[in-house]
């Protein structure tokens, strides 16, 4: 290793500290905290100020450009589906049809649905004051408090797990693009790995860690407008619209040569913003009916939309940044010689990656962002396949929700655990979720 090599390496890990303090420390957003990191990577690995502030602005920009309209119209669809009752009524009628016994079941396959169309936080805020009323109509021989848990921690992991592995939510949709990953697919090999990961770390790990949680009465916020929910078969099929035309367009890719010209429609609906904008306006229409003329429902929409996507768009935007900066200065060159001279598995190292900037950003995107902007080298020097590690990249994003991480006090929050409840529930779930995607993503490559 050169001395180059060393230094590049030192600045990467300065950046990301000073990141770290900032945003633990500091309080900021992890916005200002990102920018300031990537101005300190590129600097200390000998770029001037102003090749690194063109690097800061290529990656912002590349990357809200591709993925700031997927983001804008994943908050929509998700304020609609909650607003208008459709997600509830869905997670209803699932708890409803099991019982005690099966319940924590339900609440798991409910969030794996519910969770295709929904970011993370919107999932969490929508379905666990459900699954906590479900949890206090049942009884349970160990108690309120360890019921309410063994239903809502299923539902944690199967939001967590689809949030981290399955198209079209930002993240993979990102690391698809970013390393020129078949969409159809990763699709399919999420689903695979999404399965088996949720099961351990859902149903089966809150049996464990949910004995002995007190619960303290969640915070609740949420928007109520009085309307009838719509109805289930309407409510499922926009949840599974975007999913469905994202497939569909790899139908198309294998059709017979003779037969495909006349279904080149269904690619060009497989587009992702092309499939949020058309599930966004037939759930407009389908959802709120005569309704959607009324100023109370368009000012719920889309309050419930642009609030929250200010912030997300600016932390995805720095995370962009500080991707570019580590591939401008030669980050992405110089792991791609060390996995192909040493025979480092290029899907571990992807992974480690990702663990790292989890742990020092706390945001899972923007852990997705900068891995796989750094992993293109990787993949063109052992030739490693992009889907896997797009996978892998999603598993290590997720790791260790600790107190930088803005879905730690969430769930902290809405669960009602204590913060140190909070890490032996949430936290311990989320390396679960991590580590049991890794292995699975390692066993599957090997076999697919």
């Amino acid at each position: 290793m050169s001395a180059a090599d060393v230094q590049l390496i030192v600045a990467a890990l300065l950046g990301i500290g000073v990141s770290i303090v900032l945003i633990v420390r500091g309080r900021l957003h992890p916005f200002i905290a990102l920018l300031c990191g990537a101005f300190i990577v590129g600097l200390g690995a000998g770029l001037s100020t102003t090749a690194t502030a063109a690097a800061v602005e290529k990656g912002a920009g590349d990357i809200l450009g591709n993925i700031g309209l997927i983001v804008a119209l994943g908050l929509s669809l998700g304020a609609m589906l909650q607003l208008s009752g459709g997600a509830g009524s869905l997670a209803r009628a699932g708890l409803r049809m099991t019982g005690p016994v099966g319940a924590p079941w339900a609440s798991l396959v409910v969030a794996l649905v519910i969770g295709l169309p929904l970011f993370f936080e919107t999932g969490l805020v929508l379905l666990l004051p459900i699954v906590a009323t479900a949890a206090a109509s049942m009884a349970d021989e160990h108690g309120g408090d360890y019921a309410r848990l063994r239903l809502m921690l299923p539902a944690l992991a199967g939001l967590s797990v689809i949030h981290a592995l399955v198209p079209p939510h930002p993240g993979p949709l990102i690391a698809v693009d970013a390393l020129h990953a078949d969409l159809g697919r990763t699709i399919i090999y999420g689903i695979i790995v999404a399965i088996p990961t949720a099961i351990l770390a859902g149903p089966v790990l809150s049996r464990f860690v949910a004995r002995g949680v007190p619960l303290a009465p969640p915070i609740v916020e949420t928007r109520a407008l009085t309307m009838a929910p719509p109805a289930l078969g309407i409510s499922l099929a926009i949840v599974l619209m975007p999913v469905v035309l994202i497939a569909a367009g790899q139908v198309q890719a294998v059709m017979p040569a003779d037969l495909a010209p006349r279904f080149a429609w269904l690619g060009t609906l497989s587009n992702p913003v092309l499939a949020l904008l058309a599930t966004n306006l037939a759930a407009l229409v389908l959802l709120f009916g005569r309704r959607l003329a009324e100023a109370e429902i368009q000012a719920a929409i889309w309050d419930d939309t642009l609030k929250p996507a200010g912030a997300i768009l600016l932390a995805i935007g720095a995370g962009g940044a500080l991707k570019q900066v580590l591939v401008t200065a030669g980050l992405s060159g110089l792991l791609g010689r060390l996995a192909a001279e040493n025979g480092f598995s290029p899907i571990l190292l992807a992974w480690l990656v990702a663990v790292a900037i989890r742990l020092a950003t706390g945001s899972a995107t923007v852990a997705t962002i900068t891995t796989a902007g750094i992993m293109t080298g990787v993949i063109a020097a052992t030739g490693a396949s992009a889907e896997w590690m797009v996978l892998a990249i999603g598993c290590g994003s997720v790791f260790f929700s600790h107190v930088n991480d803005p879905g730690f006090w969430l769930v902290k929050s809405y669960v009602g655990t204590s913060t140190g409840n909070t890490f032996r529930t949430w936290s311990v779930l989320e390396t679960v979720v991590s580590v049991v995607g890794l292995i699975c993503v390692m066993i599957a490559s090997r076999l697919l």
